[in-house]
């Protein structure tokens, strides 16, 4: 049986994209090591969560891109003071044009333009 051992996100700065990611998710790199090419991350709390590994790319940024993360958030509150933190971290809130009338989503760009959600598992 096979399983997900990483997810990889395109990155044009490894060191500002390890510093997003790191501050964002509470990760560290694997082994205290950032490669110019390869980083791999993981909790820092040494717990189960999903490995993100960042690898250098020249593709561009999909602006509807066909794969990205969803973070989920503890209702309402808990994302939007987790939308302020991302922002504050270097994220971008991205004007997206796909919205539901009732969303449960918020679009964000990472520093490297990245788009990723934050979810109220909350939400109605």
């Amino acid at each position: 049986m096979l399983t997900i051992g990483s997810l990889v996100l395109g990155v044009a700065d490894m060191p500002r994209a390890v510093a997003f990611w790191a501050a964002a998710l509470d990760y560290v790199p694997r082994d205290g090591l950032v490669e110019d090419d390869w980083t791999v991350l993981l909790p820092a709390d040494g717990g189960t969560g999903v490995q993100l590994a960042l690898g250098i790319s020249e593709s561009p940024v999909q602006v509807h891109p066909r794969v990205h993360l969803d973070l989920y958030a503890d209702g309402a509150a808990a994302q939007a003071a987790e939308v302020r933190r991302l922002i504050a971290l270097g994220a971008q809130e991205v004007d997206w044009d796909l919205y539901p009338d009732d969303p449960d989503f918020v679009v964000l760009a990472d520093p490297e333009g990245n788009r990723f959600c934050v979810i109220d598992t909350a939400h109605g």
